[in-house]
């Protein structure tokens, strides 16, 4: 794909490093010189040190054939202003960081996808870590749904038993669903059918509609979760 990522800092920089790595061609737009030289000469990449919110800069770095945007700077007024020209360019793919919750339905106005403030990202996550140490990693779904990896130890009421014998059971509740399998016997994950017997160690991928509280976690035989 061609990229245009516009900004080179907490964000930019190791986005850059992942879509360069991922045999993208990028373009970079940085304001700052002196960004923009590290990032030069640290990546396979053009790097304009130019101010994004023109339209003469986009053009310049290939707008018009480029199949993504993503405005990464810390200005919502900025990142405004470079979606709407991307707009204009038509890019097909257009993505932006939205610091303040207040801007981001103006964005969605414009039909951007969003990615909120990083920071509060981040910060949940890291307290997410602490309150519910037993889940590996997970995404929220709207304001409550969640997907999150967790592993099955040794005397969890779900293991040793099938999907549908931990439905009959009501081990499983029908808002929560196992949509992956990874177990160590196995060179690829498993995609879980009825008769699908988990196995202690398994890490599971799981989707629960009210999230992953406590209850849901002693399935799996993580009670330590109760007193985080």
């Amino acid at each position: 794909m061609y990229i245009i990522i516009v900004g080179a800092g907490d964000i930019g920089t190791p986005l850059i490093e992942i879509a360069t790595r991922s045999g993208n061609e990028v373009v970079v737009v940085e304001r700052d010189a002196q960004k923009a030289d590290e990032i030069a000469s640290e990546h396979d990449c053009l790097v304009l040190n130019a101010d994004a919110t023109t339209k003469e800069t986009l053009r310049d770095a290939g707008a018009e054939r480029a199949d993504a945007i993503i405005s990464t700077t810390d200005q919502d007024a900025t990142n405004v202003m470079v979606c709407l020209l991307a707009k204009e360019f038509e890019i097909p793919a257009i993505t932006s960081v939205v610091h303040s919750a207040e801007h981001m339905n103006l964005f969605r106005q414009i039909g951007v996808n969003t990615i909120e403030n990083p920071q509060q990202l981040i910060a949940g996550y890291l307290y997410r870590a602490v309150a519910r140490p037993a889940i590996v990693d997970y995404m929220r779904i709207g304001d409550e749904a969640e997907v999150f990896e967790i592993t099955v130890t040794e005397g969890a009421p779900i293991a040793g038993k099938t999907l549908t014998e931990a439905g009959e059971a009501d081990i499983l509740s029908d808002d929560v669903l196992i949509v992956a399998i990874e177990r160590d016997s196995e060179e690829k994950p498993l995609t879980p059918r009825g008769d699908t017997r988990i196995q202690v160690g398994d890490l599971l991928t799981v989707y629960s509609a009210n999230g992953a509280d406590p209850e849901l976690t002693d399935i799996f035989g993580h009670y330590e979760d109760r007193s985080a």
